[in-house]
């Protein structure tokens, strides 16, 4: 491209062509963040309950790592704000691998507090996987966001799924390097973590969100120069009502998920199952919250947010209505309600992410789609740490029955919209 006259936009990249560059690092790296994340998910709460040795506190270490993940998100979209997407995840992965290792520390030394402080700060790589979405749609045009956000979103099938499976074999390798067995898939999560953070140290550039900015300064600077050069593209803003909207929907959607998802493992365990099998169910689910985002990317564009966001929330009331009817001795029945969970909560992420990314102005976006993360993690550390204490009070299928009819809270908003509109 020949270079002209600096702070116009033919002295700057074209997205259309720095985008595909972009969306295929970010998906690298979600590959391999995808299975460092899982193994919070698979064996946390087992690794609680054997130290502990009580099921009320099973729940505490999705709680904590959900925590940890509030605090990351707004350091992450800080970052972000002031210095691009490319240091801010980068340093999130990095902070999930040093937590990765306190937890086999933790679990080598057998010291419970250890393992909660350090599931605090693993709860970053978390917060960062879920943060390189809205990285897909710096570029993208207002009619492509929710696609672009889904490719991100289903590169964290491969490791999600392949994480959890992986259980056994890292458990055995564990125990011949002298680590408790619970301990291994978090071998596994800090080395994904550290790769995914090198990763898009050394390839996420252009920058996405920096080059955005840039672009949207220099069509500014040439409207006001040329009036006739404006393309008429502006995004539509909703205003703070569609900041709100996106995140109830995405919150809602977390705070179920987690709840079930987190007791699921302690609920098969208690029922003699294996964590071979655990491991395989939650891989299901993993992979149901990821895999569906290319479909769910164009339902969203092609359709529309609202009428998405309506089919989440009946999604999550058949997973929770499935989870309760399940007999616990069958891993088939458990395995379709916790696909069907991770459905619901992919099919509210797209259409809540979509929303937020159309309302916030880019001289904000990354600072604000922090603080609307944390409001996602404190939903998802809610329904950790209560899920635990739901299932010591009354039982697992209470808990799914409860978390079904809290999705239902999607559908008023859904019609309020609708109404408003």
């Amino acid at each position: 491209m020949t270079s002209t006259a600096p702070g116009t936009t033919a002295s700057i990249p074209d997205p259309a062509q720095a985008q595909p560059h972009i969306l295929r690092v970010l998906v690298a790296s979600q590959v391999l963040s995808g299975a460092g994340l899982a193994a919070g998910v698979t064996v946390g709460g087992l690794l609680a309950q054997d130290m502990l040795g009580t099921t009320s506190l099973a729940g505490l270490p999705s709680a904590l790592f959900t925590a940890g993940s509030a605090l990351a998100a707004v350091t992450v979209g800080r970052v972000s704000q002031a210095r691009g997407r490319r240091p801010g995840l980068a340093a999130g992965y990095l902070t999930g691998a040093l937590g990765s290792a306190g937890v086999i520390a933790a679990a080598v030394l057998d010291n419970p507090v250890l393992l909660f402080i350090a599931l605090f700060v693993y709860g970053a790589g978390t917060a960062t996987n879920l943060q390189a979405r809205y990285a897909g749609a710096d570029l993208a045009p207002p009619g492509h966001r929710a696609r672009a956000v889904s490719t991100v979103l289903v590169a964290t099938t491969l490791g999600g799924v392949a994480g959890p499976n992986l259980a056994a074999p890292a458990g055995t390798l564990a125990e011949h390097l002298g680590i408790p067995h619970l301990a291994g898939l978090f071998v596994i999560s800090g080395a994904a973590y550290a790769l995914a953070a090198l990763v898009l140290a050394l390839w996420l550039r252009p920058d996405p969100l920096l080059l955005a900015r840039d672009i949207a300064q220099a069509k500014e600077a040439d409207t006001d120069t040329n009036p006739a050069a404006d393309s008429g593209d502006a995004d539509t803003s909703e205003g703070r009502g569609g900041v709100v909207l996106g995140a109830l929907v995405m919150i809602l959607t977390q705070l179920v998920m987690v709840a079930i998802m987190t007791m699921t493992p302690v609920h098969m365990h208690d029922h003699g199952h294996s964590t071979a099998a655990s491991g395989l169910v939650i891989g299901i689910h993993i992979g149901a919250m990821y895999l569906p985002s290319p479909l769910t990317g164009w339902l969203v564009d092609r359709y529309g947010r609202m009428k998405i966001v309506a089919a989440s929330g009946i999604t999550l009331l058949a997973a929770g209505i499935l989870a309760a009817a399940a007999p616990g001795d069958s891993v088939a029945l458990l395995a379709l309600a916790l696909a069907l969970l991770g459905l619901g909560w992919n099919l509210g992420l797209v259409s809540g992410t979509a929303i937020i990314t159309d309302t916030v102005p880019l001289a904000t976006r990354a600072k604000t789609q922090g603080l609307v993360d944390v409001s996602i993690a404190i939903a998802g550390a809610t329904g950790g740490m209560a899920s635990g204490i739901v299932v010591a009070a009354t039982s697992y299928p209470a808990l799914a029955l409860t978390g079904g009819a809290l999705s239902l809270a999607l559908l008023p908003a859904v019609a309020a919209t609708a109404y408003r509109r």
